[in-house]
C-alpha cells in the first residue's frame, strides 16, 4: 500500500525475518535455500540488492515465480527484493514485479513484520561500469535484433540510475508515520567495512569520475544515517550487501552487518 507516497507492506503472518546478501540472479537457489535447505516457514526474506533484475526479459522473472510459487505457498514465505547496482530500477516501483510471494520494492519502502519496522533504500555504484557499457555496446545489436523495440525493461548489463538517492521529502513522511528500527540497504555508510571494493583503483584508471562517485555513494548513506538519528528513529540494526564479504560491528549503538553473497542473517 502507499502511505502518503511511502510504499509500505505489512506481513502479519511472518514469524521470522531473514536478510540475504546479493543473489546475482540465482532466484531458484535462493528459494531452495529458504524453503528446503533451511526449511524455514512463515518467513519474510529481504534481499539486500543485486538481485539480478534486468539481465533477462521480464518473462524470465515471471517464469521464476511460477516455478517457485508452490514451494513458497506451502512454506508460507515471502521474498522482498531491494535494488542493487546490478538491477534495473524499472522493476522496483512496487508494481512492475509484484506477486503474492515475491515483490521488488521501491526505495524508501517500509516493511513491518515481527514488531520490526524496516526501511529499505537501494542503489550503489558499479565499479566496472565502463567495462559493462562497452560490453553492452558490442552485444546490443545481436541481443535486441529479435526484440521489436527497446523500453524501460529491455535487457542490459548496466543502468545509469544505479546510484542511491537521499530523499528528504520521503524521510519527512516516514518521520510522521513510522519509527524505524532496522535498515536494509545495498551499500553502507562510510564508517562501515569495506572502505572500498577490491580492484577499485584499477577500474578508476580508465574511469576518472569513479572515485568521486563511490565517495558520493557512501556519503548518501551517511546522510540517511544522520537523518534517522536526527528524527530519533530507534535504529538498532543495519544490513547491507554489495561487498561480497561478511563482517559485523556495533558502532554508536547500531549493529552493522555486511552480508556475503547469498548469506542469510536473522533479524531478532
Amino acid at each position: 500500500m502507499n502511505h502518503n507516497d511511502i510504499f509500505s507492506l505489512s506481513f502479519p503472518e511472518a514469524k521470522t525475518i531473514i536478510v540475504s546478501g546479493d543473489i546475482h540472479g540465482d532466484f531458484n537457489q535462493l528459494v531452495f535455500k529458504l524453503c528446503i535447505q533451511y526449511q524455514l516457514t512463515n518467513t519474510l526474506l529481504i534481499v539486500a540488492g543485486d538481485c539480478g533484475f534486468g539481465f533477462e526479459k521480464k518473462e524470465y522473472y515471471e517464469q521464476m515465480v511460477r516455478r517457485n510459487v508452490k514451494r513458497m505457498n506451502q512454506a508460507n514465505n515471502w521474498i522482498v527484493f531491494v535494488r542493487g547496482n546490478h538491477d534495473n530500477l524499472a522493476y522496483f516501483d512496487g508494481s512492475m514485479f509484484n506477486f503474492k510471494r515475491f515483490i521488488a520494492v521501491p526505495d524508501y519502502a517500509i516493511l513491518q513484520a515481527c514488531n520490526h519496522t524496516i526501511l529499505c533504500v537501494g542503489g550503489a555504484i558499479s565499479i566496472d561500469r565502463i567495462y559493462r557499457i562497452n560490453e553492452w555496446n558490442k552485444r546490443k545489436y545481436r541481443v535486441h535484433s529479435n526484440e521489436l523495440q527497446e523500453n524501460d525493461i529491455s535487457r542490459n548489463l548496466y543502468w545509469q540510475n544505479e546510484v542511491p538517492i537521499y530523499d528528504p521529502d520521503k524521510m519527512n513522511t516516514i518521520r510522521a508515520s513510522f519509527l524505524v528500527d532496522t535498515v536494509v540497504t545495498h551499500t553502507a555508510p562510510s564508517h562501515c567495512e569495506l572502505c572500498s571494493k577490491s580492484n577499485l583503483n584499477q577500474w578508476a584508471k580508465n574511469d576518472p569520475l569513479l572515485l568521486d562517485d563511490v565517495q558520493s555513494e557512501r556519503e548518501t548513506m551517511d546522510m540517511l544515517l544522520d537523518r534517522l538519528k536526527t528524527d530519533n528513529h530507534p535504529v538498532s540494526h543495519w544490513y547491507y550487501g554489495h561487498f561480497h564479504q561478511s563482517w559485523h560491528s556495533a558502532i554508536d549503538g547500531i549493529l552493522y552487518q555486511m552480508l556475503d553473497i547469498m548469506e542469510f542473517s536473522q533479524i531478532y
